[in-house]
């Protein structure tokens, strides 16, 4: 019986070992082919660098243009997740606290937005942003990525928001607070696991975007992480400039690695709290 039991837990451990080796074993490689030269990736792929050279880092980062890419990257990544709170934010609380004609066709309305295919905006979203003079910039790009996040924020923020106790806004507004001050001095503290959640998980969709970003911004001064990482792997395979392409993966890759593992816990608690919550 005892032998049985292990023999199951056992096989239900199997997938998950095989997955996390399928996972983390092409970064790995990734990384320690960023440190070799062309002639140790294609002498011996497998085996580790004979020094830790950061010559590669360096050629991604001046020569193939990473450097300001990455910059781009931050930039319409902060701002994108900055608007979209801002926009959100608001809209969540009145949503489900301010009770008006049309507020569930309102919230409804948001729902039905996740449903669309990104892909059927594109081409509106591309005369609509020629029109304002805001195609090829960052600027453009941010709003772009903040409006496109709303539906799924409203959807989260305003499952906290019902968990706040009503008390405490009757309170707040008897002592003369206005709507936005219980919003700010009162809710957004007490659904803060809630605002940092939606951050995290708006901030990694933005640094990972590609497609926009190609539609969008058209000129190499602009471009962020992914589109510059397409062009240096097209350009690599004329150069044979393989350990820079490993450089820059490294880059494009280890911040928002990093960034998930200090916050993963307060992703995880928002969101079973959110789904218990809603």
């Amino acid at each position: 019986m005892r032998f049985g039991k292990i023999l199951v837990k056992t096989g239900m451990r199997i997938p998950l070992i095989a997955w996390s080796i399928a996972v983390i074993y092409p970064v790995i490689w990734m990384v320690l082919g960023a440190f070799k030269s062309n002639g140790e990736i294609f002498a011996s792929p497998w085996a580790l660098p004979k020094s830790f050279s950061f010559d590669n880092f360096v050629t991604a980062w001046t020569d193939f243009n990473i450097g300001s890419s990455f910059l781009n990257s931050i930039f319409v990544t902060m701002l994108g997740t900055v608007l979209c709170l801002v926009f959100s934010l608001p809209t969540s609380y009145a949503i489900e606290r301010i009770r008006f004609r049309g507020s569930k066709v309102l919230f409804n309305v948001y729902l039905s937005a996740m449903m669309i295919p990104m892909v059927l905006g594109w081409i509106p979203l591309f005369f609509l942003l020629m029109k304002l003079h805001m195609l090829n910039s960052l600027w453009g790009l941010g709003v772009v990525y903040a409006v496109t996040q709303i539906p799924f924020s409203v959807f989260i923020l305003t499952s906290f928001m019902g968990t706040v106790p009503k008390e405490l806004e009757e309170s707040a507004a008897i002592d003369g607070l206005s709507p936005y001050g219980i919003l700010f001095k009162i809710v957004t503290p007490l659904v803060l696991t809630g605002i940092i959640t939606v951050s995290i998980m708006n901030a990694i969709t933005f640094w990972n975007e590609y497609f926009m970003a190609l539609i969008f911004l058209q000129s190499d001064d602009q471009y962020t992480l992914g589109v510059a990482m397409d062009l240096m792997n097209q350009k690599a395979q004329y150069t044979n400039a393989w350990g820079a392409l490993f450089a820059g993966l490294t880059i494009a890759v280890i911040p928002i690695m990093i960034v998930y593992g200090i916050f993963q816990r307060h992703i995880v608690k928002g969101m079973t709290e959110g789904a218990v919550k809603g």
